[in-house]
């Protein structure tokens, strides 16, 4: 029995664009067309999908990749601040400290 890697193959944005293209244009599976070019079916699959959200053709309530992008940089900001918050209390109340 083989052990499945717990690291994901990374494939450019143009190798998904042109890999989705195949399957909207060929009218094929795809998971024919998963197999041909040595992809998994479901990787091949969401993004179909994530091509048809980004289109507007997709799911009610699905993130476009935009929306996508823009929720990851907004966490990010979000913790940058909460540690920047944090740091500041700490700050405060070492300086409360030495008012005293």
């Amino acid at each position: 029995m083989s052990k499945k890697s717990n690291t994901s193959k990374r494939y450019t944005a143009e190798f998904k664009r042109d890999a989705v293209a195949l399957v909207r244009s060929s009218g094929r599976t795809v998971t024919e067309i998963a197999r041909e070019i040595g992809v998994s079916a479901e990787g091949l699959r969401n993004w179909v999908n994530q091509d048809k959200t980004d289109r507007g053709e997709g799911s009610a309530g699905a993130l476009t990749t935009e929306e996508r992008e823009e929720l990851r940089r907004l966490r990010r900001e979000v913790r940058e601040v909460q540690a920047e918050k944090e740091i500041l209390k700490k700050a405060a109340a070492f300086f409360a400290k030495e008012v005293k």
